[in-house]
């Protein structure tokens, strides 16, 4: 795709230029339109020896892509940070890819994919089909970890089943171009997107690259080289021009973006204050469908209990790892960290967490406009802790602590921060039960967005009689696209089998976290959100902690066993992890 790698040069160029770079984008959107029958017409059987391709071309660019990535962002690619760039980009690349090459393989073989549950009954008359753990090898490596893809509410287990791979019953009736804006902080956000459009949605695909990993867009070739020599995929580069060029385009049926709720109302809507006007009469000036994932404050809501130092250091190299992992640019990164004012332990915890925060090297804040978005909430918040070195190219790890709960307007609750900053409130409340409850009617009405968030309780808690059942009704009235319960609400992100999306409900004209999910290996037709559980101390303790000194090599063996599983190479990763 020569092409489409020199797309961005022509962004602000001469009329000439321009003409060749429109020529350039019509030439990808009909290259793929030309296939879209063909796409419709592929069976089953085919798509996963598609999938089964990627895999392995993906891994032959692994090392390559991950270089690039820990080059892009300051980090040995051999360093604990090098293996969360491999786990991150290439690592959930692939294992979304075994995901849907699965679901395709049951297609063909039982006429839709096999979710390995059970199915359980949830309040407000929903069922909850459990998706992790699929197989042994998942019991093995993920010991004590669960994932659920939580149905809407009136949604039987046969619906479920009747409803699975709708594309796949008439599919020409799905038959489009579906153009997908990537991200430009994790490299595997667009290819991911790519595949969920393809095998979900039954689109073929224009995929833009973000300026700001563009220069992943070479490893993206080789890896969907199956998709792309196929003409179900194109591949193109460049900025606000192109985008809007793209989106406007008569040849795409529908979009799909990564990014923030700006990002949405510029293209929906138009930019300055003819988009305003827009915005505020509800007069999109695109009106094709739009499906968006937009960011999110994610709170990490701690339940007081009585925990030992074991694990108050435990929970906060865990809390840690959340805002340190790719130097805080994640949309699901902790926000804010939400306490009871009278937990005894709530200090302790901090202290705890600032000395972790304090052995981690801080990180290079490599993503535009990060300075200035610090420089805001620095600017209300000026007796902000900050741990670690600081400079022109790293930024300390940041804490706003103390933030009052009453103050609904301010910063913390309102803006993703984007960057290595985090926050802390404490809401008062006269029992643990009492602040379960208080803690939910606060993520759910005071706190932006729908997207993710931890719910963390130590064992003893969660078996007491009174507070035990108040937090399974917390995860039940949560109203975020994916919940963890004792663990990082990224393995939602992470698995793939799960679902991944701000909770169902926003407008186009308050999207807030956005519309619609990815991932969904499974192909479920009607999902409200994922609720992924695990150990409240987990041992080992997971190779993807930021403290984990041994992530690289752990991480390495992880992804070579999941391009290729076998039992032969589970005591080489076991031996690896049991070292970090």
């Amino acid at each position: 795709m020569s092409q489409s790698r020199g797309a961005s040069a022509a962004t602000s160029g001469t009329q000439d230029q321009v003409a060749v770079l429109e020529s350039a984008l019509d030439q990808a959107i009909a290259d793929v339109t030309a296939h879209a029958s063909e796409w419709a017409s592929t069976p089953p059987s085919e798509r996963a020896d598609l999938l089964a391709r990627i895999v392995r071309d993906t891994y032959e660019v692994a090392e390559e892509w991950t270089a690039a990535g820990c080059a892009a962002k300051g980090y040995d690619p051999r360093s604990p940070e090098g293996g969360e760039e491999l786990f991150s980009g290439v690592g959930t690349f692939v294992r979304m890819t075994q995901a849907f090459r699965q679901s395709m393989l049951d297609l063909a073989s039982q006429g839709r994919p096999q979710y390995p549950g059970p199915v359980r009954h949830k309040p407000g008359q929903r069922i909850a089909v459990q998706v992790v753990p699929a197989t042994i090898f998942d019991k093995i490596l993920f010991s004590g970890v669960s994932g659920e893809v939580w149905m809407e509410p009136g949604v039987t287990e046969s619906d479920v089943m009747a409803t699975q791979a709708e594309t796949y019953r008439n599919p020409h009736e799905h038959v489009g171009v579906s153009l997908v804006l990537g991200a430009g902080n994790v490299g595997s956000i667009g290819p991911r997107d790519v595949l969920t459009k393809l095998f979900v949605d039954g689109k073929v695909v224009v995929l833009k690259a973000n300026p700001v990993n563009d220069y992943l867009v070479p490893f993206w070739q080789c890896a969907l080289r199956a998709l792309i020599d196929a003409g179900f995929l194109r591949i193109v580069s460049g900025g606000a021009q192109v985008g809007g060029y793209l989106t406007n385009h008569k040849g795409i049926d529908e979009i799909h973006v990564t990014g923030s709720d700006k990002t949405h109302d510029a293209i929906v809507f138009g930019v300055g204050a003819e988009g305003t006007r827009r915005k505020a009469a509800n007069n999109p000036q695109v009106t094709k469908p739009v499906t968006c994932e937009l960011g999110n404050v994610s709170p990490v809501v701690i339940v007081p209990g009585t925990w030992s130092s074991k694990e108050i250091e435990y929970q906060a190299k865990h809390v840690a790892t959340m805002l340190a992992n790719n130097a805080g640019f994640n949309c699901l990164s902790p926000r804010v960290i939400v306490t009871h004012e009278e937990w005894p332990q709530r200090e302790e915890f901090f202290v705890a967490l600032e000395r972790v925060f304090a052995a981690i090297p801080s990180r290079h804040a490599y993503y535009p406009g990060a300075r200035e978005r610090r420089a805001e909430f620095l600017e209300v918040h000026p007796d902000a802790h900050q741990i670690g070195e600081g400079d022109e190219k790293r930024m300390a790890w940041t804490i706003v602590r103390n933030v009052d709960a009453h103050d609904v307007d301010d910063i913390c609750f309102n803006v993703e921060a984007f960057c290595a900053l985090t926050s802390e409130t404490a809401l008062p409340a006269s029992s643990p039960a009492d602040f379960v409850a208080k803690a939910v009617a606060f993520c759910n009405d005071v706190v932006w967005g729908s997207l993710s968030m931890t719910l963390l309780a130590d064992p003893r808690t969660l078996k007491d009689l009174v507070i035990g059942p108040a937090i399974e009704q917390a995860i039940a009235d949560l109203r975020y696209g994916s919940i963890g319960v004792n663990i990082w609400h990224a393995m939602s992100f992470a698995f793939g089998s799960t679902v991944w999306g701000a909770y169902p409900g926003h407008t186009i004209t308050d999207i807030q976290s956005g519309s619609g999910f990815v991932g969904n290996g499974y192909l479920f037709a009607h999902p409200q959100k994922s609720v992924v559980r695990g150990p409240f101390v987990a041992r080992p303790a997971p190779a993807w902690f930021a403290t984990n000194t041994n992530a690289g090599v752990v991480m390495r063996k992880l992804l070579a066993f999941q391009v290729d599983p076998s039992w032969s190479k589970l005591p080489g990763l076991m031996a690896a992890a049991m070292k970090g």
